[in-house]
This record gives C-alpha cells, structure tokens and sequence, in this order.
C-alpha cells in the first residue's frame, strides 16, 4: 500500500477532486509518461494506465496528463487503468518549444521546489539559470541552485560574483557526489510530501545527485568522460522517485535550450535584484534603456549593476513580452525592441 501524502496528496487536492463527475472512483499521481501509456502509482500500487476516449480525442497534446499530474481513473485487471480526468494544474513548469513563439510544453505539474543542476566546469552558466528562475517564479515554485562537481578546481569567488544578484531568493549549494558531506544540506532543504524537479543540461550530474539524495541506485547513471570531464545523457524520461522520508524527486531529460514562457515581465526587477533601481526612475513607466532620469542605466554607469546583468534582463524582458503579446502588439513592440540591443552595447563597462 501506497500513502499517497508522501507523494503530495492534501486537503487542497481533496477539494479539487470533489469538483470532478468522477470523484467516486480512485486517484493517483503520474510518475512517467511512455508512449503508449502513463505509470500511475496509487494507493494499492503502481499502474499501467491509458487515457480514456473523452481525454484523447476531447483534448490536446497540451492538456493530456503529464509528469506530476493529479489523476482519476478506473482500475481493471493486471495493473491496468483508465485516466478519466485530470485534476487541475497548479505549480506548472512549462517551456516554449523549440523554433517556436507561443507554442509551450508542460514539463511538470504540482511541483514545489526545483533544482536547477550545474556542474562547475564549462556547463556553468549565469545566463542560463536566470531564465529557469523567472519561469520557476512565474508558477511560485522555490528554486535552488545545485553546483555540481564541486571536487574540480574552479574560481570560488568568481561564481560567487556572478551570482550575487540572484542569491537573495535562491539558495545555492555546492556539491560534489565524492563528498556525502556536501549532499546533506541538500538533503535537509526537502521536507516530506514536497515534489522537486530537477532541470538542466545533460552531463552535469542531475542522476547521480538523485542517487545520491536516495543514498541508492534509482536512475541509471553514465561513466565520466576522461576527454571532457563530462557524463554522458542517461535520463531519456521524466520519472519520479519517493524518497525514504517522503520527498519526492523528478529527474529530467537535459535540454540544451530553455525557451522563456512568462507572461509577467515585471517579475525580473525582483529576480534581477533592480526593483530599488526602478523605484527610483524619474518615469513611472521608463523602460530603462535610454530615458532620462532612468536609474537603473545610471546604476550601470556607476558600476552598482554589472552590465551583463543589464543585458540579460533587457533580453528576458523583451523576451517574456513577445511571448505574452497579441500578434498586433507584438508587431508594434518589435519597432520599440529593435533598438534594446544597439542601445544596451552603448552602456559604459565596468
């Protein structure tokens, strides 16, 4: 038997459930997705089950179950069932598709913390985990930076320095599986019944770290390059894993792109620490690039915001209103976002 409140079952879902025409027939959670079926694991156990008619034919790609999804269903023989409704989503992680604008992918559902995997080595990127945390709180889920590989020599205080503008609302941690030490504070930072996501690119680490959190082998795991210093992309699914106290850890595919789906350009001030900066613009609705009175250019020709920085949240922002733009604004703005990168490269270095 499975309790399914390690697995995140509350009152909330309860709740939620009593809404469904179905709320008589059992629940679970959805650990994987495979091509043909969904591994569903419920009270009595894990099964294999396929969507009813109403919900292959009634609804699209976008709305069918995913990884970490609340379902209902009808159990039958042999560890099989059929998913007749799905409870709705709440702390969503999506991404924009690939060679796409609107178009976005639900990568997992019900999620409340997430880690976001870098080895430090060459994988290592600022830019690159400011865009996981402005989509992660889009949807109010926690993030964490986990540094892997922490045994290789690496500049501290260089990391230490690029980060410092995302620090205030995101934990970092520095790992190494060669060091148990350096997972327990990890370990410690999840509490029973909480579901983490774990997302970054292939090769860093994000399997082992999740045998390591186990302390046992649940995903397979490839050897190091001796060439690059890399591992090789094991994880081919996004599946899921019950910690012994309760946790639950969400492994996923590398992917080498992360295309921004937010629909609050706002939020950046706060994730790029400038909000200061902006509340003291001379115009309520300045847009930081070439205004006068603006004081967030002028906290970049001071050197009290780095310019990179600047550039990366000019580029998200004009990122994250193109995606939740009408066609006819977009066509407006894309006059207005021309000049955002020509006049960024006039602001003076540091």
């Amino acid at each position: 038997m499975n309790n399914l409140s390690f697995y995140g079952w509350n009152q909330n879902l309860f709740q939620l459930k009593q809404s469904s025409t179905y709320k008589h027939l059992f629940h679970g959670r959805v650990a994987a997705v495979n091509k043909t079926n969904y591994e569903v694991i419920t009270e009595t156990g894990l099964l294999l089950c396929e969507p009813s008619g109403n919900l292959l034919y009634g609804k699209s790609l976008f709305e069918l179950p995913c990884t970490g999804d609340w379902v209902i269903l009808q159990p039958f023989d042999n560890n099989k069932g059929i998913i007749v409704d799905i409870l709705p989503r709440r702390h969503t992680l999506y991404r924009r598709k690939s060679g796409t604008i609107s178009n976005i992918q639900v990568i997992v559902s019900h999620i409340d913390k997430a880690f976001i995997v870098q080895s430090l080595d060459a994988d290592f990127s600022v830019r690159r985990t400011e865009r996981f945390i402005v989509q992660l709180l889009e949807e109010n889920i926690q993030p964490a930076l986990i540094l892997t590989k922490s045994d290789l020599k690496y500049n501290l205080h260089q990391i230490k320095e690029s980060l410092k503008h995302i620090t205030r609302q995101t934990p970092v941690y520095f790992t190494s599986i060669l060091s148990p030490e350096t997972i327990v504070p990890v370990r410690k930072f999840i509490r029973q019944g909480e579901s983490i996501v774990f997302v970054g690119s292939s090769g860093v680490g994000k399997s082992s770290l999740v045998n390591a959190l186990c302390e046992r082998t649940v995903f397979p795991t490839a050897e190091i390059s001796r060439s690059s210093g890399k591992g090789r992309h094991t994880s081919t699914r996004r599946a899921m894993v019950l910690m012994d106290d309760g946790g639950v850890l969400i492994d996923t595919p590398g992917v080498r792109e992360f295309g921004l789906a937010s629909e609050n350009p706002e939020v950046l001030t706060d994730i790029f620490d400038i909000s200061d900066f902006v509340a003291s613009c001379r115009f309520d609705n300045c847009t930081h690039i070439e205004e006068p009175g603006c004081a967030v250019v002028e906290a970049v020709n001071n050197g009290l915001l780095a310019p990179e920085v600047y550039r990366s949240y000019l580029k998200l922002r004009k990122e994250s209103w193109y995606f939740s733009s009408s066609e006819h604004e977009k066509r407006k703005r894309d006059k207005s976002f021309a000049r955002i990168s020509d006049e960024a490269k006039h602001i003076k270095k540091r």
